[in-house]
């Protein structure tokens, strides 16, 4: 049966939708907008955009009234004369291949010179940076300071960043929204694509993300950007440089006894070297090193709340949190020894060498883990650990927890092997590494 046309259902759906632009309209805060002036990238995209849309409605406002000029003229009247036909006009064909052609030339104009601009060479002295899509993480690397991390990229402002763009497996696209970058990964082939994060820019988080459908976890795979100051760049860079810190072995600390008045003296190297006391307590030694910078998780909450990840845990992944707070960072470090058949555990690049799973070196200095789908705390991820691909749709790494079904193939984990006591421990481990 062929429905009923009612006029003012389809008016009640247009005002709707009306209200619901004009409700999108009201916000003030726009994350993810292209329409920024961070870098000149954007910027260059941005006056394009400007151009061309100012164009199209001039178009579109000449077509218009011309198309209003014929309907009236020529409309049908009472005892009209059949009009004079247009067929084979010469004169015609040529004015409506001239217009467009016109047109055709007056937007390709600012769009080639635009897009000869955002495809130059990079300055010579500009940051090099790899930027490597994986199902369904992101590898960057520094081949400058021959460091490597995952998925949170550190940008210095006023310095000019040059991006190679590469897979190791399907296609992706590398997109930082608010710094206009876009551009595709291709499989054999390195793209490159760069950009300056403008000098005015306070300290910042942004959002990134792939662009490109890439399988079942597309839609997690999302990596954040800090654009920081020259000195901050340089004290995070001066210790991701550094090796793993934690030593593996455990140090005594004694507490000091009070002195006279009560006043507690500060301990000393050679109080600490002693473990005389019964009430000594053991915590891990860390590797001298530069201090370490990341970006404060405060002002991250405080200013860029939408980069902090929302995403709930998903039912059927317990653990026992209580555990977390015993955790033993030296036997975790035994119990991780698995890890690196997969994770690296040294910021030095090897050359040709590109690897199946994020560089571990300093994950506690990172605030996301999951590709930027989780907070990078203790309970999150000790459930990671535990059964990453009940965490994530699609992940590859393979559950470690015990009896924990491997959600691939539909199977008990054959490298179940770990306790939730174990994976605390575990835990422990990786969030000394800073």
């Amino acid at each position: 049966m062929v429905g009923m046309f009612r006029p003012r259902r389809v008016v009640t759906v247009a005002l709707l939708g009306a209200l619901a632009l004009g409700l999108a309209a009201c916000s003030t805060v726009y994350p993810n907008t292209t329409f920024s002036h961070n870098t000149e990238y954007n910027t260059s995209i941005d006056a394009l955009w400007d151009k061309l849309l100012f164009l199209g409605t001039i178009v579109f406002i000449g077509v218009e009234v011309a198309l209003f000029y014929v309907i009236v003229k020529f409309r049908r009247r009472p005892d009209s004369p059949q009009p004079k036909p247009v067929h084979g006009s010469t004169t015609l064909e040529i004015t409506w291949t001239i217009i467009p052609a016109l047109v055709l030339i007056i937007v390709a104009i600012p769009t080639v010179r635009t897009i000869f601009r955002t495809q130059a060479k990079a300055p010579a002295d500009a940051l090099q940076v790899e930027a490597i899509g994986h199902q369904w993480w992101w590898e960057f690397r520094y081949p400058q300071y021959n460091i490597v991390t995952a998925n949170e990229l550190y940008l210095p402002v006023g310095r000019t960043v040059s991006f190679q763009l590469k897979t190791v497996d399907v296609l992706h696209s590398f997109w930082i929204p608010a710094m206009g970058g876009k551009r595709d990964l291709i499989s054999n082939r390195t793209n490159y694509m760069w950009f300056t994060p403008s000098d005015t820019l306070p300290s910042s988080a942004w959002n990134g993300a792939c662009a490109e459908f890439c399988g079942p976890s597309h839609a997690n795979m999302k990596f954040r950007v800090y654009t920081v100051k020259p000195d901050e760049f340089e004290a995070w860079r001066k210790n991701q440089e550094s090796e793993v810190a934690f030593t593996g072995a455990a140090a005594p600390v004694v507490p000091p006894a009070p002195a006279a008045g009560g006043a507690v003296p500060a301990p000393s190297a050679q109080a600490a070297a002693k473990p005389d006391s019964a009430k000594a307590t053991m915590i891990p030694v860390v590797a001298e090193r530069p201090p370490v910078w990341m970006f404060p998780a405060d002002q991250i909450e405080a200013k860029f709340g939408y980069t902090i990840p929302k995403t709930p845990i998903p039912e059927g992944n317990e653990f026992d949190e209580a555990l977390l707070a015993n955790g033993d960072a030296t036997r975790g470090k035994n119990s991780a020894a698995l890890c690196m058949a997969c994770h690296q555990f040294s910021t030095k690049i090897v050359p040709g060498m590109s690897p199946i799973a994020p560089n571990l070196t300093h994950i506690a200095s990172r605030h996301t883990i999951g590709a930027g789908l989780y907070p990078n705390d203790a309970k999150h991820l000790a459930r990671w650990i535990k059964n990453s691909g009940h965490m994530k749709p699609g992940s590859k790494m393979t559950p470690f927890g015990k009896a924990q079904m491997d959600v691939t193939t539909g199977k008990t984990s054959l490298m179940g092997m770990y306790t939730d006591v174990q994976i605390a421990d575990i835990v422990a481990y990786l969030q000394v590494l800073k």
